[in-house]
């Protein structure tokens, strides 16, 4: 029970979840809550009961550790708890704040009211997983929000904020201030129980509205089951009673979680958390503050570059050495925003605080106040050397030196400045803007600090940051060349081309 802390304010249980960092619904803090759910419907003086999560957030739902294994059917499992609160004769609210994702926004989904801080997060990302959610999520959730908002949320997996579902059945109010306390008042207030299970999942013209979306789904998730097992699992909210319903998406998650698209997308999840950790370097270790950027080059790679920088709100100087390449690079960059903005995905006033964001410039002077620069020119042992003469003469002390080789030997590249501790591989995968992977290449001579920066920049760009040596094609074009050098020898052996990317491609 000491995963859940248990108090009583006035008439109202306070049950915290004590599970960090992020309160996973592990088996331990599942025990916990059913027994404290427990004794407050128990207390005679209780007369509403509040859930909520201690530091960081409501909770990141299931611990996937124990996937496929004993701990995550051990009783209570998430349905039963959530199937428990959903059953208390008395007011249940969950206050969230920071996350309540995947198991945890399922949780909140058996409570009879939600209350929310400002600028928490609410998702059911298991898509990401390649599952669908496993405890009511795909049937609660079109109930609380609509069928065709819930869809979209559980097949993207992508978060929304209280704010923009505040009024609907999922969010109830947005607490401003201390969270807790604005959540214990609204328990306090008498309300009859609201049970989600017993709604209707709303959604005009089913028939067409599927159709389509199971056309749109095909093509935008080509390969991957789990999305299309979310289109069936809403129309199984919208046309079955819930727990018909119910019994068709544990079926679902049940097929999903022993395919091999659902494995190998656990086996990145927790490979991409890997390689956050970096052997030898201290966790105290402080990274400096990176509040803007320049970026010499501005050709496919060098304007991907500073579109990336753009796009996560940082001002970024790009510099060419004549103004026609200049101008290509910057009307490059502006096709690829007006695409977006064609396309829904941006809209028109964003694609305009990003352009303004960019500075053009042909003069190494203009770069001296940024944090970092990213030298992004031809794959050219001496030029890229007299790029970081100028860049080491011209920008400020304490900036950072990046290149974005993606062969070259970084230790001669930093041999060529007066900082060898601040140079630093930032090699940027094209499309740079697109591409989620950035190789940290680390020098012989570069400090903890400066890889500790670039790696956390990486989170700031929205890119998985993963630290190589220096070695001829650090991991990834490595891993090509091998990878290349097969497919080579099929064709010596007599297969065609277009053989050898269908196998593959299937």
């Amino acid at each position: 029970m000491s995963a859940a802390d248990y108090s009583v304010r006035g008439t109202v249980a306070a049950i915290v979840f004590d599970n960090p960092p992020m309160n996973t619904f592990a088996h331990a803090l599942r025990v916990a809550v059913r027994e404290r759910l427990q004794q407050a419907i128990a207390d005679p003086s209780v007369k509403a009961i509040v859930l909520i999560g201690g530091g960081r957030a409501f909770s990141a739902g299931a611990d996937v550790r124990e996937f496929n294994t004993p701990a995550s059917t051990a009783s209570p499992n998430l349905r039963e708890l959530i199937a428990a609160i959903e059953a208390s004769p008395k007011p249940v609210v969950a206050a969230i704040h920071g996350v309540a994702m995947g198991g945890g926004l399922e949780l909140s989904l058996g409570c009879h009211y939600r209350v929310a801080s400002a600028g928490a997060q609410l998702a059911l990302p298991e898509v990401k997983l390649g599952l669908i959610p496993g405890a009511g999520g795909t049937q609660r959730l079109p109930r609380a929000l609509g069928a065709e908002r819930a869809l979209e949320m559980i097949v993207t997996g992508n978060p929304v904020k209280p704010e923009s579902v505040a009024g609907t059945l999922l969010i109830d109010k947005v607490i401003e201030g201390d969270l807790l306390q604005g959540a214990l008042a609204f328990a306090a207030e008498a309300r009859p129980l609201r049970i989600l299970r017993e709604l209707p999942a709303k959604l005009a013209n089913p028939e067409k509205f599927f159709a389509e979306t199971r056309a749109r789904v095909s093509r935008e998730y080509r390969g991957f089951p789990a999305p299309m097992k979310c289109v069936d699992a809403v129309e199984a909210a919208v046309k079955l009673p819930f727990e018909e319903g119910v019994k068709f998406e544990r079926r679902c998650f049940e097929e999903l979680i022993v395919g091999a698209e659902s494995k190998a997308l656990r086996h990145a999840f927790f490979g991409e958390r890997a390689v956050a950790k970096i052997p030898g370097v201290p966790e105290d270790t402080r990274a400096l503050e990176i509040r803007s950027a320049a970026v010499v080059g501005a050709g496919t790679m060098g304007g991907g570059i500073a579109m990336v920088f753009a796009n996560a709100g940082l001002p970024v100087r790009l510099l060419e050495m004549k103004q026609e390449a200049l101008d290509w690079g910057l009307a490059a960059i502006r096709k690829n925003y007006a695409s977006a903005v064609a396309r829904g995905r941006l809209a028109q006033g964003e694609m305009d605080e990003r352009l303004a964001r960019i500075s053009p410039t042909l003069a190494y002077e203009d770069l001296g106040g940024s944090d970092v620069a990213i030298e992004a020119v031809f794959e050219d042992m001496q030029v890229k050397k007299e790029v970081f003469v100028k860049l080491d003469r011209a920008l400020k002390k304490g900036a950072i030196l990046a290149t974005n080789t993606s062969t070259l030997d970084v230790d001669a590249i930093a041999a060529s400045t007066s900082r060898p501790e601040a140079v630093i591989g930032m090699h940027f995968f094209s499309p740079a803007n697109v591409m989620r992977l950035l190789e940290v290449v680390r020098g012989a001579k570069t400090s903890n600090e400066v890889l500790v920066t670039a790696l956390k920049l990486a989170k700031t760009l929205g890119k998985i940051g993963v630290v190589s040596g220096v070695c001829d094609g650090f991991i990834g074009n490595r891993m090509v060349e091998r990878y290349l050098q097969q497919a080579f020898f099929l064709l010596d052996e007599g297969a065609s081309p277009e053989g050898v990317d269908k196998a593959l491609q299937d």
